[in-house]
């Protein structure tokens, strides 16, 4: 009854969400629903579990969150971001649009910018580019999948999107973990994803198929828009990468910060320095971004528009972290119960390599999937399994650098299922459907779950990190 229980309400999460239904509201009424069939008494499994552990999610990455969605937002309005996006497709060209593309989007999020605005702000250049190359507009989320969501959201060191950052509160690491191994798949990943939708170009051409004659959400750029230079543009998300690997690698941090706050007995007090610094210097490194964006784009604010940028990033962050936070409750009420210890045992008793890392990149790739959240179901495997993953690692002699990377990649892999928060909205906004062009992310999906095994096997063979 209880792996019933589990089952089910899997199947109810993964349903309500992919109509659209918000996991806020839903993630606890199936937790609720698993637990019941387990025997739990619901208000504890409520108040106690399922809170508890959202709330230690919150504790941990809301700055980051908040910090980040403001400093999206602010550079989309302050057409900072667009004139990146558009500078590289000008640039590039439509003989190499996909191309264009995918390096406007993976520009952008490793400068530190939410793969969620990043849709936005090259969505209506990727489009008229497509449309004047006669690329069928079906290809377009994909490739702008290829460049927001995957080296560059938890491959390539140094990487500010939360997926990297995760790790680092569990292994004591920095975002510059195995960095050689991170470059080999980040860049294995976009050159196979490239090479895959230009193959699927030079098919739908060969058959005749253009662009397609699509009246939804079709954007309209005007032929005068300016937009800041691209020189100007950029600025804010090298400081982002600078300052961020500047309080990473070379700012000395007093190793005993902490023990005032410890000696308070506060509630989740992070156990050493190191366990945080990655977070203080993200966070740190996007307030400065923040701050020189509205100095440079300023100008391009409207009357009032700097409040209501600022606002609605703030209020965007809100929603970006509940609906994780409450991803990562249901996957703590679900791993409590009984029926999960059969699975997590298995999970664990893979010894494939003699080492932990098989075991961590199916367990997170797993997690990952189930929950349609990649930072959610990292974090809920990493709660889980990430001293005994550790532990392992220590009595082998291994790094948690390759902990680090290999939890990271994992994350980004199954991941972007149909029911994936992130797919939804770059759908939408693209005006297509699942049926148009989900079969192309599904491949770019299968190629980062694939990257993941391979990077493991590369470590094994030459122990590179």
């Amino acid at each position: 009854m209880e792996v019933i229980g589990i089952i089910l309400s899997l199947f109810l999460l993964m349903f309500f969400a992919y109509r659209g239904f918000s996991v806020i509201l839903f993630a606890p009424v199936f937790a609720l629903l698993a637990a019941s069939m387990s025997g739990l008494s619901l208000m504890p499994a409520y108040t106690e579990l399922f809170m508890a552990k959202a709330v230690t999610y919150i504790k941990s990455f809301f700055p980051v969150f908040l910090l980040g969605a403001v400093f999206g937002k602010i550079m989309e309005d302050t057409g900072l971001a667009k004139g990146i996006a558009q500078a590289i497709i000008k640039t590039l060209g439509k003989e190499r649009a996909i191309l264009a593309v995918v390096l406007a989007g993976a520009v952008l999020t490793y400068g530190g910018v939410s793969l969620f605005v990043v849709v936005f702000a090259i969505y209506p250049f990727a489009a008229a580019l497509f449309k004047e190359a006669e690329i069928p507009k079906r290809l377009l989320p994909a490739s702008i999948a290829l460049g927001a969501f995957t080296a560059t959201m938890d491959c390539l060191p140094g990487t500010p999107q939360i997926q990297n950052l995760i790790p680092t509160n569990f292994f004591g690491t920095n975002i510059y973990a195995a960095p050689v191994l991170g470059v080999i798949g980040g860049v294995s990943i976009f050159a196979l994803g490239i090479t895959w939708l230009d193959r699927r170009r030079k098919a739908a051409q060969a058959a005749g198929e253009g662009y397609g004659a699509h009246t939804l959400n079709e954007p309209e750029i005007k032929e005068d828009l300016a937009l800041p230079s691209w020189q100007i543009a950029v600025l804010p998300l090298l400081t982002v990468l600078v300052v961020n690997f500047v309080m990473n690698r070379m700012f000395t941090w007093d190793p005993n910060m902490l023990a005032p706050f410890q000696a308070m007995k506060l509630p989740m007090t992070a156990p050493a320095v190191k366990n945080v610094i990655s977070i203080w210097s993200l966070i740190i490194a996007l307030v400065a971004g923040i701050l020189l964006t509205v100095a440079l784009g300023y100008r391009n604010l409207g009357k009032g528009m700097l409040a209501k940028s600022l606002n609605a990033g703030a209020i965007g962050s809100l929603l970006a972290i509940m609906n994780t936070a409450s991803e990562v409750g249901y996957g703590n009420v679900v791993a409590s119960l009984g029926g999960f210890k059969s699975i997590s045992g298995a999970l664990m008793s893979i010894k494939i390599g003699g080492s932990p890392l098989v075991s961590e990149a199916v367990t997170v790739n797993v997690l990952a999937g189930i929950t349609g959240s990649a930072s959610g179901g990292m974090s809920i495997a990493l709660d889980l399994m990430a001293k005994d993953w550790l532990a392992w690692a220590n009595q082998i002699g291994m790094s948690p650098e390759i902990l680090h990377r290999v939890a990271s990649m994992a994350s980004g892999g199954m991941d972007t299922l149909p029911h994936n928060g992130a797919v939804i909205t770059l759908l939408a906004v693209c005006g297509l459907t699942h049926k148009d062009s989900y079969g192309d992310i599904f491949v770019l999906t299968c190629i980062k779950t694939l990257m993941v095994f391979v990077v493991i096997a590369l470590h094994s063979i030459t122990g590179i990190l």
